[in-house]
């Protein structure tokens, strides 16, 4: 397989889906846009609670979110959908998406007369949308054009000893080709920042790293707060992870060995080549949705515990070291490398299993999440409500 059927989008972009996609610019319209995704088949909304009550940092993380979810490359089209009276304006989160060249419609509920009227238009707009999305025909793309994420969750001391590492294999064998990995989670690095500040191509980057992480810590102190109780959470001490460095340690290992070439603020653009760190959150669905609106194509996720999270416009891969979850949530897990465990499976191979998996996802194959239809969308959030 040494090349996969894409979407060449006008912007020069590749897309390995081509989605419908529904915004809603505030919470006020998340009914609307989710009935029109019920109505029209193959089509995603991404409700969420923010877009009105929101000023400086926040009100442009949620305008950030909404339109690098519409910019990504797997999106083929967006329907953007106000109330009509929120902070988020319409018009430029239209603007900003089309930029990229994609089919844009754009009303607000207000206008044409409240919800029935708007799901009523919604619908209309959305089936001739995807016809027109429908007509697109794919063409053979490199597999050095692929960003993908890099995460973890739910995890258990088998992350840390068979899925992140093998994970970490397979972003190697991206990079080699050229192609592009993210890793994320600040607070999953805490503890361990110094390994991967060893690891950055520059020292400006290794100073970036270390100030992201000091920056987590202020705020945790501002808030009178301590992470521990929080992470490692629960779940991963029951699994038999005792502290946040043990956790990071594990955590860090699934981005392979390439050199860190930089680092990116949550949902900016990520560059298409080599390895960069995000500045996002652990939590599950704020990190991939800040993934998936940086331009990542894929995200796969390693977990013992187990999780069902997929993502609104991004394939997940799930993957797994612990055997008997893997059986137990067989619904939900898309690889199982727990005979690292067993002795019986090597690094190297491990590696293999989940980069052709990879290679597959992105030639079309659906994961589980896709399948079972989980569309999760989360956008990180920095101070009050007004």
């Amino acid at each position: 397989m040494e090349h996969m059927m894409g979407y060449r989008r006008s912007d020069g972009t590749v897309g390995i889906r081509n989605h419908l996609l529904i915004i809603p610019t505030v919470i006020c319209a998340n009914q609307v846009c989710s009935r029109i995704m019920q109505m029209v088949p193959e089509t995603i909304a991404i409700p969420h609670q923010h877009g009105c009550s929101q000023i400086g940092a926040d009100k442009d993380r949620t305008f950030d979110m909404l339109a690098g979810t519409g910019k990504n490359p797997n999106v083929g089209g967006v329907i953007i959908i106000s109330l009509g009276c929120e902070v988020i304006d319409p018009t430029q989160l239209a603007d900003a998406v089309r930029a990229t060249g994609k089919l844009v419609e754009v009303f607000d509920i207000q206008s044409v007369g409240g919800s029935v009227k708007a799901i009523q238009h919604g619908v209309e707009l959305a089936k001739k949308m995807k016809q027109q999305l429908d007509a697109m025909e794919s063409e053979p793309i490199p597999f050095s054009e692929l960003i993908i994420g890099v995460k973890c969750g739910g995890s258990d001391a088998t992350s840390g000893l068979a899925s992140n590492p093998a994970l970490g294999a397979a972003a190697d064998s991206l990079i080699q080709i050229g192609g592009g990995v993210v890793i994320g989670e600040t607070t999953e690095i805490i503890g361990a920042e110094h390994v991967l500040a060893s690891r950055c191509a520059t020292p400006e980057t290794s100073d970036m790293l270390y100030t992201i992480v000091n920056r987590f810590e202020k705020e945790v102190e501002r808030m009178g707060a301590d992470m521990r109780g929080g992470n490692p959470s629960p779940g991963n001490i029951a699994g038999g992870l005792t502290t946040i460095e043990e956790k990071s340690l594990g955590c860090i290992s699934k981005c392979g060995t390439a050199p860190i070439k930089g680092i990116v603020e949550y949902a900016e653009t990520i560059p298409k080549h080599g390895l960069y760190f995000m500045d996002s959150p652990g939590n599950d669905i704020e990190c991939v949705s800040g993934m998936a609106a940086g331009g990542a194509h894929l995200v796969c996720f390693t977990t013992g515990r187990g999780t069902p999270t997929g993502s609104a416009v991004v394939p997940v891969i799930k993957i797994t070291g612990n055997t008997r979850m893997f059986e137990r949530m067989s619904d939900n897990m898309d690889i199982n490398v727990g005979d690292m465990l067993a002795g019986t499976l090597s690094l190297e191979d491990a590696g293999e299993m989940i980069w052709e998996e990879i290679k597959a996802v992105a030639n079309g194959k659906l994961t589980k999440a896709e399948i079972l239809g989980h569309t999760e969308f989360s956008i990180n959030r920095i101070g009050p409500s007004l």
